[in-house]
């Protein structure tokens, strides 16, 4: 596996590259889930290039950027163990200069559910992908539904200003309780880390319900607020794969997102129906 610093190594590396090249853009803290990704890529093409880099410009003020969890050395020995090819390991400043375009992610889009309360935030994640797979020039990107309006939202982006990468939607990847994994979990404690599994729970119960026959949006939302309690939530909504908000289930184009806060730590979880 090459380690890669600085912007020339990795177009010398990528200029030696034949043939098809997966690419997986982290923040680093890697765990299973990123690494089903690592392995879907490996599977998939021939050569696998991970990012490792938290990415400043996606952090509002008084957000965790300079909490985010760093684990620079077992990152390195994952990827390693994992059969990766190259490792980017960039600094900020590295990837940004002191005068540069930016790049606005759609209103209409960017500005609701995870926007809402983190304006700009979706601004920071297209400039850093839209950078990185300019980088890497990668055949295949791999992304986790679990951050569903992210991958909307790059989905957009590859296609509205025709870039050649595929986007690779992936599953999400779950504890045997159902959590979903974050590398934010580790800022939960015991209880909190009991406490989150209503997240997943809440998803659950809309799940039997569809099961059973219901389709009404305003039903299923209302007896997930019920299983989120008593967390402090921050939206539970269910909108269609274009991120349209829907008055019914439509099976098969459909998704249900949940926030809510656990303690401190803001955790996020969906169902793609």
């Amino acid at each position: 596996m090459k380690i890669v610093k600085t912007i020339d190594e990795l177009k010398a590396y990528r200029n030696e590259c034949t043939g098809s090249v997966g690419f997986i853009p982290t923040m680093g803290a890697l765990h299973n889930g990123h690494i089903s990704l690592i392995q879907r890529s490996l599977h998939e093409n021939e050569h696998t290039i991970v990012s490792v880099f938290v990415n400043p410009t996606q952090f509002l003020e008084g957000e965790d950027f300079n909490t985010y969890p760093k684990r620079t050395e077992a990152d390195i020995k994952i990827c390693q163990f994992a059969g990766i090819d190259a490792l980017f390991m960039p600094t900020p400043e590295t990837m940004y200069s002191s005068c540069e375009p930016s790049i606005f992610a759609p209103s209409q889009k960017a500005y609701v559910l995870e926007g809402f309360t983190r304006p700009g935030h979706f601004d920071g994640v297209l400039r850093v992908v839209l950078k990185l797979l300019n980088l890497t020039q990668p055949t295949h990107a791999y992304f986790g539904k679990k951050d569903a309006q992210q991958l909307y939202l790059i989905q957009n982006m590859v296609r509205t200003f025709f870039l050649k990468t595929q986007i690779v939607p992936c599953e999400i990847v779950r504890e045997d309780d159902g959590l979903a994994l974050s590398s934010r979990n580790v800022y939960l404690n015991a209880t909190e880390r009991q406490e989150a599994l209503h997240l997943s729970r809440s998803l659950q119960v809309a799940t039997q319900k569809i099961i059973a026959g219901q389709r009404d949006v305003s039903a299923l939302k209302t007896v997930m607020y019920e299983a989120l309690q008593p967390l402090h939530v921050e939206y539970v909504e269910i909108v269609n794969r274009d991120f349209d908000t829907i008055s019914t289930i439509e099976i098969g184009n459909s998704i249900i997102l949940v926030c809510a806060k656990v303690g401190t730590t803001r955790l996020i979880d969906n169902l793609w129906v």
